[in-house]
Formats: C-alpha cells, structure tokens, sequence
C-alpha cells in the first residue's frame, strides 16, 4: 500500500476573523474532497485568521498516482482563488505489509497446487 500526504500552507487575505476563516477553509476542503478525492484537515493555524496549514491524504497501489493526486488537489486550492498558497510539501510512502502480503499469496498459490497433485 501507498500512503501520501501533502502539507499546504495558505493565507487568506481579507479575513477578519476565524469565522471568515472558517468558511473559506471549509469551502476549500469540500471542493478538494469532491473534486480530488482525498482526505483534508487543518493541521496547523487554527488560532491565526490569516493562515491556515492543511494536511491531504490519499491511498493506492501505485506511488506515480498518489504524488499525482496529491500535486492536482494543490493545483486546485490554487486555481480556486480563494486563499494564496504559501508553501506546500509532499511525503509519499510504501508500506510494508504489501510485501508480507504477496508472499503470503505466493506461499498459498504454491499449496493449492500441491493438493491438486500438481
């Protein structure tokens, strides 16, 4: 399995408050969940009105697609137009449990052909 994570750090000008704050992040993360797919939370910020760090996250099998996934949802909250995008940063990992996993199907492939008396 593959795991990726971005960190985007945004500030958002003309917001007076953490009420203005509020509704601009939550637009931006329900845009990014139903346009990208991918899980979004404010990680950082939370006590400023002007800025705002939000963490995505998504899964798959292949670590091309989830950097690509990662890199379009960026593009996104910049093509929106509603906060600036300061920063952002992207961590792509390959857990191991897959490995286990294929060996596992591997070792039980083998036995099934050996009750077959293959």
């Amino acid at each position: 399995m593959i795991v990726g994570a971005a960190l985007v750090e945004l500030r958002i000008h003309g917001s007076r408050s953490l009420k203005e704050k509020r509704g601009v992040l939550r637009s931006i993360s329900q845009r990014v969940r139903n346009r990208c797919r991918v899980s979004v939370a404010e990680v950082g910020g939370q006590d400023t009105w002007t800025r705002a760090l939000l963490g995505f996250a998504t899964v798959g099998n292949d670590p091309v697609v989830v950097r690509r996934v990662l890199e379009r949802a960026v593009v996104f909250v910049e093509d929106l137009h509603l906060a600036e995008v300061v920063a952002s940063d992207f961590e792509v990992i390959r857990l191991p449990l897959t490995e286990a996993l294929a060996d596992d199907e591997e070792v039980e492939s083998e036995g099934a052909e050996d009750e077959d008396g293959d």
